[in-house]
């Protein structure tokens, strides 16, 4: 579409030179955010609202531009059907989709009413709100057969927003395609900030209008009232910044007395703050959009023209409407692409360090080699303590300044979280007032410690940013107009630059960033453990304490399995969104969704297991009859019926960890059941003596004078030349699906438990009938007699 073409000079609109003015109070200085932009109790003055009595159709309330819309004044219509404004067809076509469609605050398209005299015809659409029902009715657009394929537009759109690899790309393609779409002499992107302040990210304009990309607004432009109206609407049109105001008649509900809420009316009359503002900017006609992120408001998309007032009918409107839902859907993950190099860089930059840092025997590696902790992360300067002593690159503060801080940081809550102890700030000062001193070098600082002694830290700084940001307008100067009903605030009239510095603060930190240096961190503690004999002097509370390692643990379950949590999750929410997709489509989403439930399991099995081999066990008298029981509880929902779990005697007491034998016991039980496809499954558990033992198949030489206990199942067996495999880690037999699915990881957990108590496992069984696995308990510990001996027997 070219400039002439995007931008025509339409004809007179029909409104125009009405003279309905603005009748509303002023706005003052105190209730400019109360200002009653949901309740206006009038519309634009281009269309006409009827406000019908739900139960039977009839006018409550009219606009007061009804003649000059409608053919009859507000007079002629009030407490008459609604046939008397649309005909008999027309109410009967109401009365249809009222009953058969959601209208409820969901305006939709009804009929065009043909024209009853010099009148334009007009688009009906109808929603429902508080109890009412509401009419539009607005300018047709002509002759429907000329209006464009809205839709072949739209998807053209969204293909590209899909191509977009960043998010300033896809901005930038939301404006082009917008404008193109609707015609409008500028279209902006504008994202808020977290003090509600705003930016215009993207850009789309006539070549002779004035560039506003990079431009700041206060957060005064946007007013709350505005903003809230944006988290419940998709657009909002105002097709002549000049043009009259028609207030309702009555200006409330005869029935009950309530102004009409018109948060969902396109014809809502405007705020007069917002007609103004755009009037000093010399727009003639506006269209705004939200961009939403998780039910929040982002930013939204505006649309300025200036050569005359712009109508966008009813068929433009749901384009645009659907645009922005695909916009706000999509730009998230715009956003996810822009950042994906930088976390791959991150990724493996600190992968290299970590390397180096092994390599070298030392952490200090990663502040004098190549690369260093300023290769990876955009940060000023970069410091580590370790070895009693701090390690630096870069712009950073001084030892001493480094010190006062440490200490300050040691106390903060964020280390004291299991998952995530991180400290991230831009703006140091804020909460640390001596980081003054040294704002030049660190106001922002994203900082972790290295166990949870915390005086083995890393960080990294970034210097004051002396932000010169370009407003549009002074944000601090709030100039008064008297108005009919007194002094109220009004925009700015000028729009000049004007600038402010922003000092002692830093660029945030990005969540990828933030996210990088929290995976750093595990891959750092990983090193100190694995390599506990040469770092010991750096870490070794952390390389011999159970509870830094299970720590570790934790941590590194929760980061490990976040992702797989995302992944399934967006995968579920696509199935169920794609409830008519190709069979193939749906079963690789399916496949998806089987995969992160399977590697979910495996890294549960491999945490467990790496926690395995350093308990303490806590050894007690345990009668095993009663630790069976337990055990055949929690596997009791597999059993199910016809399951026969026999005990030819009772079991002894013994010396044990009773909670590790239970779960032995439940692993056992467990692949039981699970590998028996009998009708009648059973399931025999028991002992054999020290005295008898020697009968036991299998049983380890040299091993004598213990008592064996087993479980034996009339299952699907286990050939003799996997007797050893099934107790490695991860080892499945069978396909990954057969059988209930599983980690493979149970038999190799039950040795290790086996293993902690001193004692031995091992099984004896033939394909295709059942499976018996015996195992012994250190011999004084596991001896059935009332004397237990002391728990370093052998």
């Amino acid at each position: 579409m070219t400039e002439t073409e995007a931008s025509p000079v339409p004809a007179p609109l029909p409104w125009e030179g009405q003279p309905y003015s603005v009748k509303r109070h002023g706005v003052t200085v105190t209730n400019c955010d109360s200002e009653p932009v949901q309740t206006p109790g009038c519309v634009q003055a281009h269309g006409a609202l009827l406000v019908l009595r739900a139960a039977d159709l009839t006018v409550l309330q009219a606009s007061e531009n009804t003649a000059a819309v409608l053919g009859l004044p507000p007079g002629a219509l009030l407490g008459r059907p609604v046939a008397a404004a649309v005909g008999a067809d027309g109410e009967a076509r109401l009365r249809a989709l009222l009953m058969t469609e959601p209208t409820e605050n969901n305006p939709l398209y009804a009929f065009t009413r043909p024209p009853t005299g010099p009148e334009s015809p007009l688009d009906v659409t109808v929603h429902t709100t508080g109890g009412v029902r509401v009419v539009e009715f607005e300018p047709a657009t002509g002759d429907a057969d000329r209006e464009p394929d809205y839709y072949a537009l739209v998807k053209k759109s969204v293909a590209r927003l899909q191509a977009a690899d960043s998010l300033a790309a896809f901005c930038a393609a939301v404006t082009e395609e917008v404008r193109a779409l609707t015609g409008f002499d500028r279209v902006m992107v504008y994202q808020f900030h977290a003090d509600h302040s705003g930016e215009v990210v993207a850009e789309s304009r006539r070549a002779d209008l004035p560039q506003w990309l990079g431009l700041h607004y206060p957060a005064e432009d946007v007013p709350k009232p505005a903003r809230d109206v944006f988290t419940k609407v998709w657009i909002r049109p105002v097709a002549d910044v000049n043009g009259g105001l028609a207030e309702l008649v009555p200006l409330v509900n005869p029935d009950d007395g309530r102004p009409l809420t018109m948060t969902y009316c396109a014809l809502r009359g405007p705020s007069v703050m917002y007609t103004e503002y755009l009037r000093n900017m010399g727009v003639t006609a506006g269209l705004t959009m939200p961009v939403r992120r998780g039910g929040e408001l982002w930013g939204l998309i505006a649309c300025h023209h200036y050569a005359a007032p712009r109508l966008v009918a009813y068929q433009m409107r749901a384009a645009c409407e659907f645009f922005a839902q695909v916009v706000s859907l999509q730009h998230k993950a715009a956003e996810e692409r822009e950042h994906l190099l930088y976390r791959l860089k991150l990724d493996a930059v600190h992968q290299e360090l970590v390397t180096q840092a092994a390599q070298e025997g030392g952490l200090a590696a990663m502040t004098d080699g190549r690369p260093a902790l300023l290769d990876g992360m955009a940060a000023g300067g970069a410091a580590l303590f370790h070895r009693d002593r701090w390690w630096r690159v870069g712009n950073t503060p001084t030892e001493a300044e480094l010190e006062a801080f440490a200490n300050w940081l040691d106390q903060r809550p964020e280390f004291d979280s299991p998952t995530r102890p991180l400290f991230v700030t831009d703006s140091l000062v804020r909460e640390y007032p001596a980081g003054a001193s040294f704002a030049d070098s660190a106001s922002g600082v994203l900082a972790f410690p290295l166990s949870r002694a915390r005086r083995n830290l890393m960080m990294w700084f970034r210097p004051e940013t002396i932000q010169t940001v370009p407003w549009a307008g002074n944000p601090h100067d709030k100039p008064l107009a008297p108005g009919p009903h007194g002094p109220r605030l009004t925009p700015r009239v000028s729009f000049e630059l004007w600038k402010e510095a922003v000092r002692q603060r830093a660029r945030p930190w990005l969540p990828v960033e933030v996210d990088a240096a929290a995976r750093l961190r595990l891959l750092v503690m990983e090193l100190v453990v694995s390599r506990a004999e040469h770092l010991a002097d750096l870490n070794a509370d952390l390389a011999h304490s159970n509870e830094e390692l299970d720590a570790f643990a934790y941590v590194a379950s929760h980061d490990l399995k976040e992702p797989l949590r995302g992944i399934h999750k967006y995968a579920h929410q696509l199935l169920e969104e794609m409830a008519a997709a190709e069979e193939e489509s749906r079963r690789k989403l399916e496949a998806l969704m089987r995969l992160t439930v399977r590697m979910d399991g495996l890294l549960d099995s491999l945490l467990h297991f790496s926690r395995v081999g350093r308990l303490t066990l806590a050894l007690d008298a345990a009668d095993l009859n009663e630790v069976l029981a337990e055990a055949v509880e929690m596997v009791g929902a597999r059993a199910g019926g016809g399951t026969e779990i026999v005990v030819p005697r009772a079991l002894p007491t013994v010396r044990c960890d009773r909670v590790r034998l239970r779960e032995v016991f439940v692993n056992l039980l467990s692949n039981a059941l699970k590998y028996n496809n009998s009708a009648a499954k059973r399931i025999e558990v028991g002992y054999v003596g020290a005295e008898e033992a020697h009968a036991v198949p299998g049983r380890p030489a040299g091993l004598v004078g213990h008592t064996i206990f087993y479980v034996r199942d009339n299952g699907i067996g286990i050939h003799p030349k996997h007797h050893q495999q099934v107790f490695k880690m991860f080892k499945r037999l069978h396909g990954r699906e057969a059988y209930g699915g599983g980690t493979g990881a149970g038999l190799t957990i039950v040795k290790k438990l086996v293993e902690r108590h001193r004692g031995h496992v091992w099984l004896d069984s033939q394909e295709g009938h059942g499976a018996t696995f015996f195992f012994t308990l250190s011999r004084t510990e596991a001896e059935p007699s009332h004397g237990y001996g002391d728990t370093n027997g052998s």
